[in-house]
């Protein structure tokens, strides 16, 4: 599981992306080199974060598909040396055959955007010990989509689809607080800024709902550029910190336990000034 980590509601912990990939859309092709991928995860704790979540391939709109074996392929030397170092990591992948792989190699949680799809699989995850991060989409496979999707329906979607995985996942044995949440953002929950919106704003519903700790990663993601847009025209990716700052804040207020992001250093630092400006 996760290494333990006391923090107040306001001051979650912080998961570091480190992409191995040529085309995620921050930042692929930066860390492909598995020496780069491993600087820079050990950047990333230096900056503030628990655990490094690698992703092994693209999930965007425009990424292209790649086998398990690919992912495997680019995890392997990444994984080795985030091992030998002690450095706590989680793989992002939905492909299962990659997720025996991490699990096989010690990772502290599997993140799949598709909730753990796969229910053969159900019984090994049960055995496991690792976290699970439980993500809702509105794709209920592959890569996200331009979808439009109605944003007065995506929080009763949003529960409804939790409310059958965890209760498919309890059946299968696996303990409820092994399980964090993930709402989705950005195109995983529709094209359009609104969704992503209403979905942050259930988040103190959604812990209420299901008791679960609850996981967001809104990290320059294109729903804050159109949010920030001028004259019609969104922020490009590098323009997109101070939105993905606020909306971490925000996400932090409402009580999330885990915050997952490119820029771990400038939240760490704005955690730590807002808890300290708000200490008694």
């Amino acid at each position: 599981m996760v290494p333990s980590q006391e923090h107040r509601p306001s001051t979650p912990a912080i998961a570091g992306i480190v992409n191995v990939t040529p085309d995620s859309f921050s930042d692929g092709g930066r860390y492909l080199d598995p020496a780069q991928a491993i600087e820079h995860a050990r950047t990333l704790m230096q900056a503030g974060a628990s655990l490094i979540d690698l992703g092994p391939s693209s999930s965007h709109p425009d990424a292209t598909d790649v086998t398990s074996d690919v992912e495997i392929e680019r995890l392997e030397p990444v994984v080795t040396a985030l091992r030998e170092e002690g450095i706590a990591f989680g793989v992002d992948s939905f492909e299962t055959a990659t997720q025996r792989f991490a699990l096989a190699r010690g990772a502290h949680w599997l993140n799949d955007i598709h909730g753990f799809s796969d229910e053969s699989f159900w019984d090994e995850l049960a055995d496991a010990s690792c976290d699970l991060v439980v993500m809702h989409a509105i794709q209920a496979r592959g890569r996200a989509t331009r979808e439009e999707v109605d944003a007065d329906a995506i929080v009763d979607r949003m529960l409804g689809f939790f409310e059958k995985r965890l209760r498919g996942l309890g059946d299968a044995g696996v303990a409820p607080d092994r399980i964090l949440l993930d709402p989705g953002m950005g195109f995983f929950l529709g094209a359009s800024p609104e969704p992503s919106i209403a979905a942050l704003r259930a988040l103190p519903r959604l812990r209420e709902t299901f008791g679960c700790r609850v996981l967001i990663s809104v990290s320059r993601k294109s729903f804050l550029g159109a949010i920030c847009e001028t004259e019609g025209v969104p922020r490009a990716i590098e323009e997109r910190l101070p939105a993905t700052l606020a909306a971490e804040l925000f996400a932090a207020r409402m009580g999330v336990d885990w915050i997952r992001t490119h820029d771990v250093k400038s939240l760490a630092d704005a955690l730590h000034t807002t808890a300290r400006l708000e200490k008694v």
